[in-house]
């Protein structure tokens, strides 16, 4: 009875820990969710002009604006891999990132507007662009589909990022 017992925990246990990851030969997804909100990067060159920063973003009918919290932007610099284990650490840029926090983002045509304030209280110019947010599979088909809006702001006006 004894080993019966110990056979049935067994056979329990080894059920419930190839439930709880990926099948032979899958790839496991990360556990990160898609944040619906148009991201904005203002160029190095034109960050010291710019105190700050008024989005309006228009997609499917509806519309969001807000002020955006600015923050120092970075760069990534790869610090090679040893032993399969690869880093990379961030590097300020000078530039400014923000996130305007949107209901919805789908990949249909999106308008954007960026006003704001340089560091003496003068307005700056009003910026605006007409693009589609891009779907792309960055963990693969199997993770799903994520959708980003990004913008860059530049004394030259104001793009969607490459």
């Amino acid at each position: 009875m004894r080993r019966q017992g110990l056979l049935l925990a067994l056979i329990t246990t080894a059920g419930l820990a190839t439930a709880c990851g990926p099948g032979p030969g899958a790839v496991p997804c990360p556990a990160i969710a898609q944040a619906t909100a148009v991201s904005v990067m203002i160029q190095a060159s034109y960050a010291e002009q710019v105190a700050g920063l008024h989005l309006k973003a228009c997609q499917d009918g509806t519309c969001t604006e807000d002020d955006v919290e600015l923050r120092p932007g970075s760069s990534s610099i790869d610090q090679g891999c040893t032993d399969g284990v690869c880093s990379a650490t961030a590097s300020p840029n000078g530039s400014k990132d923000g996130v305007l926090m949107l209901q919805a983002l789908t990949e249909s045509p999106m308008a954007v507007t960026a006003s704001g304030t340089a560091p003496d209280g003068t307005a700056l110019p009003v910026r605006s662009v007409e693009f589609r947010p891009r779907g792309d599979y960055p963990f693969g088909e199997q993770c799903g589909r994520f959708i980003t809006a990004t913008v860059i702001l530049d004394a030259e006006g104001l793009r969607q990022q490459d």
